[in-house]
């Protein structure tokens, strides 16, 4: 959805599991916390606080899982 970014608590080295928290996105009216899908390592954050994101934007990206 369409928003607001409103706070980020992650930097790009930044370790995280999954279910942490990630970032509060304002939309519609509401805080939204956007929280890990999985355990990683964060690559890149997209997208900072005060940013106007569009629909599906990509927040923040996660480093890809290495094969075993």
């Amino acid at each position: 959805m369409p928003g607001l970014v409103k706070a980020v608590f992650v930097a790009p080295g930044a370790q995280v599991a999954a279910g942490d928290r990630l970032a509060v996105l304002e939309a519609m009216k509401m805080e939204h916390t956007l929280c890990a899908a999985r355990a990683g390592l964060v690559a890149e954050v997209l997208a900072g606080a005060g940013d106007q994101v569009e629909a599906g934007a990509a927040l923040i990206r996660l480093a890809e899982e290495e094969a075993a």
